[in-house]
């Protein structure tokens, strides 16, 4: 390993501190994200845009503020940020994965880039998506398939796959992901990285998604600092937002560590009430149970009577009601273009709806879910779960035919191998999705964090326990 993979791997609080005190140039840091990257995207694929030549003009600018030269250091100076390509960026590609948008271009900035931008972040680099980030998995007849960098025979995930696979590869510092279903946990999960899904309208978004309960745009990192520190970054009302929270929340800069445990109330379930688990997963997420036990918390497992068909039928209604529709939309124009999953989708969820009053019903399932979650995380802190019931899916199938059978049971959906979207339904709930361990696949597991709703400061401070106890990293053999 050579001291320019080690320097990609750097945490972002570190290099901070580091470009502060002027042992370290965010001019060094840039070119080495930028000779990993140009080192594994071969195999990896994780990158959608490159501005490598503006990145490293932007360091220099950057090393010039921390030299005391011009205006001051701002919170991300100097720092490398990938922006998830769904988010657009003004004057540039806005393709959302799709051959149908190959040629658009973006005329706004979505605000999670425009604050990253603000705080002197360097968007070196975009990364990929599934199309219309309708997928759990990173592939797209645009950009091809992206490859988990623990082992490339897996996905890393999706939606938000290519921000994963770019962390864990050390092609990028810190990266911006968005969660409508999973869709940055998951990757958080498979890549061994820390995923956060912020609760309903904690980080604004653009319209009209902003007003989908399901949506949230987040930060994902390496680290659960790192997370933190770009999600005060994004975090906060915006005038383009009216469904943006204000005050704006600031999460500590520095945590307990495995001191945060002591007298933590954790409830800990495993496959919530019907979910088949992996058993690689299941001894994972016991361990981190144990390990926060150990460490002081008060874990007790519970039962947790939500069913995968409750959530499935709460889920696809929701979506046919308002995603569905969009992937039609452009599916009955271009269908020939689309991939089979984005036709899939648009068609799966149609069904859903296609009696008078499901929207409805939709909403008595969703109610019903989150009363069961509301009355529990009354009792408790937080809620440790599995993230995804597997270690990942596999890099180069579109789960259009598959079925995936965990633990002996064929589900019925790919999708019910995730148990991360009963938390989009109840999208006012904090969840952080931290690395749990590795399976015999050398794939990372994860645990999901799941907290009060609105109550983000103690998802963060059970996060950092769990990273202090029972310690993550290591570098892909690429």
């Amino acid at each position: 390993m050579t001291d320019t993979t080690e320097l990609a791997y750097l945490p972002a609080t570190e290099a901070l501190r580091r470009f502060r005190d002027r042992t370290l140039s965010p001019v060094e840091l840039m070119g080495a994200l930028i000779a990993r990257a140009e080192a594994v995207e071969p195999t990896v694929n994780a990158l959608a845009e490159r501005t490598f030549d503006a990145a490293m003009a932007a360091a220099r600018e950057a090393e010039a503020r921390y030299a005391g030269k011009g205006e001051p250091p701002r919170p991300l100076e100097g720092l490398a940020v990938a922006a998830k390509e769904e988010q657009p960026i003004a004057g540039r590609l806005a393709t959302d994965g799709s051959l149908a948008f190959k040629d658009e271009v973006a005329d706004e900035t979505h605000p999670v880039v425009e604050r990253v931008l603000a705080a002197g972040g360097i968007v070196h680099a975009r990364t990929t998506t599934p199309e219309f980030s309708s997928a759990a998995f990173t592939q797209s007849r645009l950009w091809g398939v992206t490859r988990n960098p623990w082992n490339p025979a897996y996905s890393p995930g999706g939606s938000s796959g290519g921000a994963g696979a770019a962390l864990a590869a050390g092609e990028t510092t810190l990266a911006t992901g968005s969660d409508i279903g999973g869709s940055i946990r998951i990757p958080a999960s498979s890549t061994g990285t820390v995923g956060f899904k912020p609760p309903y309208g904690r980080v604004p978004a653009m319209a009209p998604f902003n007003l989908d309960t399901y949506c949230h745009d987040g930060p994902m990192a390496r680290t659960v600092a790192d997370c933190a520190l770009l999600q005060n970054v994004i975090a906060g009302p915006h005038p383009l937002d009216a469904v943006s929270l204000r005050p704006k929340l600031l999460l500590p800069e520095t945590y307990a560590g495995a001191a945060g445990a002591t007298g933590l109330r954790v409830a800990l379930s495993v496959g919530l009430g019907d979910w088949p688990v992996d058993p690689e997963v299941e001894a994972h997420t016991r361990a981190v149970a144990e390990a926060l036990r150990a460490a002081g918390a008060v874990v007790e497992e519970v039962e947790v009577p939500v069913t995968r068909a409750q959530v499935r039928k709460a889920a696809m209604i929701h979506f046919g009601s308002v995603f569905g529709p969009y992937v039609a939309s452009v599916a009955a124009e271009h269908a020939g273009l689309l991939t089979p999953y984005a036709l899939a989708f648009a068609e799966d969820t149609a069904r859903y709806v296609a009696e008078p009053g499901a929207f409805l019903e939709g909403l008595v399932v969703e109610g019903e879910i989150q009363a069961v979650l509301g009355s529990l995380l009354d009792r408790y802190d937080v809620l440790l779960c599995p993230t995804l019931a597997i270690p990942a899916f596999a890099a180069d199938d579109d789960y259009t035919a598959t079925k995936v059978v965990v633990d002996g049971v064929t589900l019925d959906h790919y999708m019910d191998a995730a148990l991360t979207t009963v938390f989009n339904i109840a999208s006012r709930c904090p969840v952080l999705s931290v690395p749990s361990g590795l399976a015999s696949t050398g794939v990372p597991t994860g645990v999901q964090i799941v907290g009060r709703t609105y109550d983000d400061e103690t998802v963060f401070r059970a996060a950092a326990a769990i990273e202090a106890v029972r310690p993550w990293g290591g570098i892909p053999a690429l």
